[in-house]
């Protein structure tokens, strides 16, 4: 039996078995802007993550077999379309992300990231699904056997195998002041952290995760939003904000503006999650 845990929705924690729901959490949010806009889910309740997730499996074969793994464009301003961008322009030649059935994987196809990035996040825990395994290939996935998920192993595969450019998403205060132990060994490498899956961090780990990438997405972190809206080179996004540190992460938040034609009109009340935490 395969077993796959995710934090969604509200940061509910999922349990999904053999492609059915086991185990739905309590959400920890009532009210997401992005789930309201796109999938009409006013509130984030139990019921709502049930069909939510259950859509999920059924369009597009999440944490199944039939798992889809590319797709188009999707929000325009999301971590996995500013990777994807990155990737198509060759700013970066691969990203270490993160899929059911597979865990850390190696991926340097635009549409690959947009397509796993951006339908699932906030994965916690998986096991191997052999048919996802062989549309990815061994060779790009940490370990095949367990599908482990760890993004600072993932991120010497990577650079064990020639990259020299590589996008990197975290969501571990710990593993972002990781990575700079190993930029300090590969100094001919380059290598950007992208943090996500932010919502309900302490603040210590708010400000490590921060202090540590390069791009950071708010989620419903209001510790995030706070250091962010205080300490970043550039924001991008109202609900949803997103933020550079770096200069690197400010030029690849342009690159994606540049993409999608520019910022939209800024609103004067904007929806945000409810309640940040």
């Amino acid at each position: 039996m395969d077993e796959h845990i995710i934090e969604a929705l509200g940061k509910a924690k999922i349990v999904i078995k053999d492609g059915k729901i086991k185990e739905i959490g309590e959400a920890q949010i009532e009210y997401c802007p992005l789930f309201h806009k796109y999938r009409n889910i006013e509130k984030i309740d139990k019921k709502a993550i049930n069909e939510n997730i259950n859509f999920r499996i059924n369009d597009f074969g999440m944490c199944t077999p039939e798992r889809e793994l590319r797709m188009k464009d999707y929000l325009s301003f999301g971590i996995s379309e500013i990777i994807s961008t990155l990737l198509d322009d060759e700013i970066i030649d691969s990203a270490i992300i993160v899929c059911e059935g597979c865990g850390t994987i190696i991926i340097n196809e635009g549409e690959l990231v947009q397509g796993i990035g951006g339908r699932v996040s906030g994965l916690v825990k998986t096991s191997p699904i052999p048919e996802i395994i062989s549309k990815i290939g061994k060779e790009n996935i940490l370990n095949s056997k367990t599908a482990k998920i760890d993004q600072i192993e993932g991120l010497k595969l990577a650079i064990s195998k020639g990259y020299k450019n590589i996008a990197i998403t975290i969501a571990i205060a710990s593993d972002a002041i990781k990575i700079n132990e190993v930029k300090k060994e590969n100094p001919n490498v380059n290598i950007y952290s992208f943090a996500v899956h932010t919502t309900a961090l302490t603040k210590k780990d708010a400000e490590d995760l921060f202090n540590n990438s390069d791009v950071i997405t708010s989620c419903a972190s209001k510790y995030i939003r706070e250091i962010g809206d205080n300490n970043s080179l550039k924001k991008v996004g109202q609900s949803i904000p997103i933020y550079a540190r770096t200069e690197d992460g400010k030029r690849f938040l342009e690159k994606r503006l540049e993409k999608i034609g520019g910022e939209k009109s800024k609103k004067e009340n904007p929806p945000i999650p409810d309640p940040l935490i």
